[in-house]
């Protein structure tokens, strides 16, 4: 854990606390940006109710004054009480308005903000995740990145409607303060400015806790990620296996309640010291109101003042001493707010590096020409050890190519740049002779069927899991089922009642949960739902037994005629019914044949399927 900001912070000056307070309070109309966006008609509909809110307890004083004096002056004429009451019915009526103004228009604030908490919510949570979506394959490889998302995920939707909601009151407190300041100012300045003063040091306590918490929150990212990590192994299905197994619940969640700890009693302290400067500095302002209240109370005993104005100035003073303090709490929260907010909108800020794609005439394409690599050098960002250098290979239309090497060799790099998912560092790939950076990364994503190790489990249906493979078409039942033929899906279906309108999986109700083998199958039919140039299966087979992996393998060479295959996996017996194999060794080709080619070498190939071969003598 690093410790909390009170501790590695070095305290700042009042130009960077002035800037850092500017910027914060500067996402606020960021935030009824994304409101206007959200929900306009409720964003005018809640303008509209603020100012008339605004202006009802004023008026409500003034006219609680006029029925206390009329009460006083009737009975000083001696009028009967119901001549009394007749002439009060015009203030009493106007009082009842205003109460019943005041009723309707707080319960359309909170009807109003429920529904924009929902839309406004929702926007921020789709905002980050279509970021996401944008962001290249690179983002994912790297913690920092983490720390961002988790800072923009965690109270970013909090943040947002919590901002709109104290914006909108900082302005009913406003213009609040506004309708009555010249009254108070014109009775005594003095008082008046007292009585703001006194609620200005909770609002310096507010703010500068707000910050402290700010930087606790946003420093302690890893923390909050590793909580929710075990959270997921914990809870999921994908590790329950494991967990109960090496029965490793109780150690896991001993993990997550001593990080819990640490954040606790970091958190504990800070609100700590917040509440107890808090009440210290509210106890000044309450001072304040009450030597104000003695002070007017005097006057009116002194004869100054009627008892009517002595009831619509103490009224005042609370109501500007309430409305004061309501705006400086609310600039407050506003700043916090703010601070917060500073997360999204730094995360959203990332810039998508959009795929610039050359505009002129690409040239075209020659399908005998099949898969280029040509002087290839690749390392990732800000790495200094080279994956591939200076690889070349040419891989033949209709060719099925089999990848084996050690961990790190660099197969699954030379995917990753095959799939467009990273550019290389130098040198060129083509598909049918034209350099993969002319085709869109769409366009290049279509010419890819693939099927990966770690493939999606998708809790869906039979259908989409297998349609995913050309989103474009998964409502195309025809399609889907054809695939499903091609890649052993549809025997999986024939075991369901609904058959592809099963669902999958076991987090939603009625979902039926499919063995490793059955998940793999569903996964070769994803591939084959593209009619695409190039095959790509990264251990396609890895689930399934001998006899399945051999039927698998046998449908695929049939299927795929015409199209190129490109094949990663470890089992030798999977590999030798590639028509080449490549042996890569630090990103470097060190051997490259066929099966009978390579083991007539006696090389790297020959032993480790030799080694392989034992486990089965």
């Amino acid at each position: 854990m690093r410790g909390g900001p009170q501790k590695d912070a070095p305290p700042k000056s009042w130009s960077e606390r002035w800037k850092e307070a500017r910027e914060a309070l500067g996402n606020v109309p960021r935030a009824f940006a994304l409101l206007w966006e959200a929900d306009r008609t409720s964003a005018s509909l809640l303008a509209v109710i603020t100012a008339v809110n605004s202006a009802i307890a004023p008026a409500q004083a003034w006219v609680a004054k006029l029925i206390l004096d009329g009460v006083v002056t009737s009975i000083k004429l001696g009028r009967a009480p119901a001549a009394g009451l007749r002439a009060l019915v015009p203030y009493i009526i106007v009082e009842l308005a205003l109460a019943l103004t005041s009723a309707a228009v707080n319960q359309g604030f909170q009807l109003l903000y429920g529904l924009i908490d929902l839309r406004l919510g929702y926007l921020v949570t789709s905002r980050i995740v279509r970021k996401a979506i944008s962001l290249e394959t690179r983002w994912f490889e790297d913690a920092e990145f983490y720390d961002k998302l988790q800072n923009a995920r965690r109270q970013s939707e909090y943040r947002a409607t919590a901002a709109v909601r104290h914006g909108f009151f900082a302005l009913q407190n406003a213009l609040t303060l506004v309708s009555i300041a010249a009254i108070l100012i014109a009775f005594n300045p003095w008082i008046a400015l007292a009585l703001c003063a006194a609620a200005a040091p909770t609002f310096v306590v507010q703010t500068r806790y707000s910050r402290l918490l700010f930087r606790l929150q946003t420093w302690r990212a890893p923390e909050t990620r590793e909580m929710n990590y075990i959270e997921q192994l914990l809870t999921q299905d994908d590790a329950v296996k494991e967990v109960k197994l090496f029965e490793l619940g109780e150690p896991l969640l001993k993990s997550h309640r001593d990080v819990f700890e640490r954040v606790y009693q970091e958190d504990a302290a800070l609100a700590r010291r917040r509440s107890a400067l808090s009440v210290a500095w509210g106890s000044l302002s309450t001072l304040s109101y009450y030597g104000a209240w003695a002070w007017i109370v005097r006057r009116t005993l002194a004869g100054a003042l009627t008892l009517g104005g002595m009831t619509f100035y103490l009224s005042l003073f609370h109501q500007s001493q309430s409305a004061f303090q309501g705006l400086l709490n609310d600039v407050g929260e506003l700043y916090e707010n703010g601070l917060f907010l500073k997360n999204l909108f730094d995360f959203l800020a990332i810039p998508a590096e959009k795929k610039v794609v050359d505009a002129s005439p690409r040239p075209p394409e020659d399908r005998a020409r099949g898969v280029e690599f040509e002087n290839v050098s690749f390392r990732y960002p800000g790495a200094t050890d080279w994956i591939l250098e200076d690889f070349s290979l040419q891989i033949a239309p209709g060719e099925k190519l089999a990848l084996v090497g050690e961990n790190g060799a660099g197969k699954t790099t030379l995917i990753k740049l095959l799939t467009g998912l990273y550019e290389p560092t130098s040198g060129v790939i083509r598909l049918n002779g034209v350099d993969l950076r002319r085709f869109t990364v769409e366009e290049l994503h279509r010419r890819i069927g693939a099927i990966f190790q770690d493939f999606v489990h998708y809790q869906r249906s039979l259908r989409e899991n297998v349609g995913f493979g050309d989103v474009g078409r998964v409502e195309d039942r025809a399609a889907v089922e054809a695939a499903g033929v091609k890649g052993g899906a549809d025997a999986v279906a024939r075991s369901f009642a609904k058959g592809y309108d099963a669902r999958l999986g076991r987090w939603f109700e009625d979902g039926q949960q499919l063995s490793g083998g059955q998940w793999q199958k569903v996964a070769l039919s994803r591939a084959f739902m593209r009619d695409a140039d190039l095959l790509i299966l990264d251990e396609p087979t890895s689930a399934l037994d001998a006899e399945a992996e051999f039927e698998v393998f046998q449908r695929l060479r049939r299927l795929s005629e015409g199209r190129t295959a490109l094949l990663v996996s470890h089992r030798f017996s999977t590999v030798r019914m590639a028509d080449r194999i490549l042996v890569l060794k630090k990103g470097r080709i060190e051997e490259l044949g066929t099966h009978a080619e390579l083991v007539g070498r006696g090389g790297t190939y020959a032993r480790l399927f030799e080694l392989q071969a034992r486990g089965y003598r």
